[in-house]
């Protein structure tokens, strides 16, 4: 029986006993439990109606947790705080994977601090050099019809094999590793229709392009997007994780794949054949939503600066030179993604005006490589082979040069993320990054010669030994703090009023955590130091915001006014934690993330949006506003507020949208207040 029979057959039993009329519920469950999403969320519903109704929160049971080491310390001090002598989940796994740079004893002592809490609290714990955290766990962690939330907004990946694995805030990773339940808005469901297959040179990354094409970065918003039909069958397990990872732009809860026989034949290579279970696909009438994408006309796609939804045909831009490639990421660093590139780059030269550097996802992955002799191909070509780690999609090395161009197969190209602030980033497949750094200009990888024949392996070494298992003897082990990582502070309540908000900066839309918390080499060993990092919050776009903030944090506190999209991006709690810090108490907007407003309200920062078209432009940067009667709202589930400009004299409505538990959490001072009260 396949997991989502498994499910109908289990919604049916729970229903049939509320009805008499059998016949009818079963017809009704089928029709709402068909698609691989909703059968393994009904599964999991621990609070709210298991028939997902779109807009309806509920409350899911979590299997596995996923952390990596730039939220990860964040997330265990959170859990620390709590209080408990173990995770209460089935798995939870520890990945070191961002903070690789070593130059001083920042990182070095944060790798420290997370392997002795792994030991202590019954975490997994892949080493430095182990891999890229949703590669780690792809290969070694994923299963199908489990939940999965990761304190990473690439955690989707894992949806590649028919699991529903979502990125969240540091906290709310924290709160499921304790047993407690991950909260989400039920969203709708887009199905995305697969037919065809795909030519020579295109690739699974031209398919998430052609998404991100078609609906842009908030396309997704309050969507799953589950894919189906035939066109599924040409595509391996690390090629569906392409396009699940990177489904995380569109701004989607999830993505997620069916569990077929060529799942089935990815477990067995790993050697987990027990984990496997079959999840058939849905079908067309099963979706809210239907996009059709015929893989025989797609063609090479390229994003261009600055966002991930910017796609246009790599036609459109063919000729323009090109200073660095960069290959790798969560994206694309599979032993199939290398064995392409190695093949393409085989008794080739780099150009002589570009630079390649080539991270694989995994310590499996790069094994293979070497004992396939595809590494020395690689070397070869003049490639510099990087740590199996997320290395220059953040920032963390191998920065391309000033005003350069620089063609990445990862998933994020904004402004300044790549470490040099006025370098243009472009997103492709690692095919046309080959075809790019032979070249030394965009160029069509057909170009390149016939397409090599890639023999995926049947079997391969499985090496487990950098992930270290936790303590048996717990009691016995000492969390070792470095001096960099520093206590939590406290979360405020809000009061009844703010009397006098300073309206400390306006931005626009798509505004992305890296806009409001940069990351790279120079920040993100900060990541335990919650005053430290704050002083960077917005540097990026105004130097003088940390400064004013906390001025103003002594006065009141301060507020943002943004437009739409707020938060898009990465699940960087970090982006809620420091703006806490600073004093900033309200946040106000035409419309946010998902993953971003979820911090915001789990740090105690209230977000509201404006009721009116015209709102955004009633505020300006500096302007003095106050906001009254804002517990007795949230007390009464009243969601209209009104912020009055008090430097203009004007009223503003705005309202929150938060579920009953959000206000009290709210109310609490955030969710770590509310969970050690008790709250569930």
């Amino acid at each position: 029986m396949d997991v989502r029979s498994d499910t109908i057959l289990w919604a049916f039993l729970s229903d049939a006993s509320k009805s008499e009329d059998k016949c009818v519920v079963k017809q009704k469950v089928n029709l709402t439990m068909v698609s691989v999403a909703k059968s393994i969320l009904a599964k999991h519903v621990a609070v709210g109606d298991s028939k997902l109704v779109p807009g309806n929160e509920i409350g899911i049971r979590i299997d596995r947790t996923l952390t990596q080491d730039a939220t990860g310390t964040m997330a265990y001090l959170q859990f620390e705080a709590m209080g408990l002598d173990k995770v209460k989940t089935e798995l939870s796994v520890s990945v070191v994977d961002h903070n690789m740079l070593q130059s001083d004893f920042k990182n070095a002592d944060d790798h420290l601090y997370l392997q002795s809490v792994a030991a202590k609290y019954g975490i997994l714990f892949s080493r430095p050099g182990n891999g890229i955290c949703h590669q780690v766990f792809l290969e070694r962690f994923s299963k199908p019809g489990a939940t999965l939330i990761g304190s990473d907004s690439h955690t989707p990946t894992s949806g590649g094999v028919g699991m529903i694995s979502i990125g969240a805030g540091g906290l709310d990773v924290a709160v499921a590793m304790g047993g407690g339940l991950f909260y989400i808005t039920v969203p709708k469901i887009m199905g995305i229709k697969l037919t065809g297959k795909l030519r020579d040179f295109v690739s699974a990354k031209d398919i998430i392009l052609e998404v991100l094409r078609r609906i842009g970065v908030k396309g997704g918003r309050g969507y799953i997007l589950e894919y189906f039909g035939p066109g599924l069958k040409s595509l391996s397990v690390t090629e569906r994780a392409t396009i699940t990872n990177m489904g995380t732009e569109t701004g989607a809860t999830t993505s997620i794949f069916p569990s077929d026989e060529i799942t089935k034949e990815f477990f067995k290579l790993q050697q987990r054949e027990d984990d496997w279970v079959s999840i058939s696909a849905g079908q067309e009438e099963d979706f809210d939503e239907v996009i059709e994408i015929n893989l025989n006309k797609l063609e090479p796609m390229i994003a261009k600066p600055h966002s991930p939804g910017n796609v246009v045909p790599l036609s459109e831009l063919e000729g323009k030179s090109v200073d660095q490639v960069a290959i790798g990421s969560c994206t694309n660093s599979s032993i199939k993604d290398m064995a392409m590139v190695a093949a393409l780059l085989k008794g080739k030269t780099v150009h002589s005006r570009t630079t390649l550097g080539i991270s694989p996802g995994s310590r499996q992955v790069l094994k293979y490589l070497a004992e396939k002799g595809m590494l020395a191909d690689i070397i070869s070509s003049g490639g510099r082979i990087l740590e199996s780690g997320c290395g220059p999609c953040i920032g963390m090395g191998f920065a391309p040069p000033t005003g350069s161009v620089s063609i990445r197969t990862f998933n994020r190209n904004f402004r300044g993320r790549s470490g040099t602030i006025d370098s243009e980033a472009y997103l492709v497949s690692p095919e046309v990054a080959v075809a790019a750094a032979i070249y030394g200009k965009i160029t069509d990888p057909r170009k390149l010669g016939s397409y090599p024949e890639i023999e995926m392996p049947t079997s391969i070494d499985i090496d487990d030994s950098m992930i270290l298992e936790p303590s048996d003897h717990p009691e016995d082990i000492e969390i070792i703090r470095g001096p960099n990582i520093q206590s939590l502070p406290k979360a405020i309540p809000l009061p009844e009023k703010l009397p006098k908000l300073n309206a400390l900066i306006k931005v626009e839309d798509d505004i992305t955590t890296d806009h409001i918390m940069p990351a790279g080499a120079k920040i993100l060993p900060l990541r335990s130091n919650l005053p430290k990092i704050s002083e960077f919050v917005f540097s990026q776009v105004d130097t003088t915001f940390a400064t004013r903030a906390l001025e103003s944090k002594e006065t009141g506190g301060g507020i943002i006014i943004a437009g739409e999209n707020y938060g898009q991006g990465s699940s960087r709690e970090h982006a809620a934690l420091a703006p806490m810090y600073l004093g900033i108490r309200v946040v106000a907007v035409k419309s946010f993330a998902r993953i971003h407003k979820a911090n915001l309200i789990n740090v105690g920062i209230l977000p509201v949006e404006f009721a009116d078209s015209d709102g955004f432009d009633k505020i300006e940067a500096g302007d003095s506003l106050e906001i009254a009667g804002i517990r007795t709202a949230l007390e009464k589930g009243e969601k209209a507020l009104t912020i009055r400009n008090t430097t203009k004299n004007i009223d503003i409505p705005v309202a929150y949208e938060l579920s009953e538990r959000e206000r009290k959490i709210m109310l609490a001072g955030g969710l770590l207040n509310y969970t050690k009260e008790g709250g569930v």
